[in-house]
């Protein structure tokens, strides 16, 4: 299952990441790697995800979030 098709107040692991290289390694900077939680905290629609990772609250677009596999 990707990111974007995630619940509000679900907790999930990042399995994957099939971003381009960039992305990905800023994506890791920020905390979110393979093995990581993840909890939506509130979503905009088909717009930004708004999702906590290590204590940290971030707004993703879908462009990054449908590229973001999770279990």
């Amino acid at each position: 299952m990707y990111l974007c098709d995630g619940r509000i107040g679900n907790d999930y692991q990042v399995t994957d990441i099939k971003l381009p290289v960039n992305i990905e390694k800023r994506l890791e900077a920020l905390g979110m790697t393979r093995g990581t939680s993840v909890t939506v905290l509130n979503s905009k629609g088909r717009g930004a995800l708004i999702v906590k990772i290590r204590g940290t609250r971030f707004a993703f677009g879908h462009n990054i979030t449908k590229n973001i596999l999770v279990g």
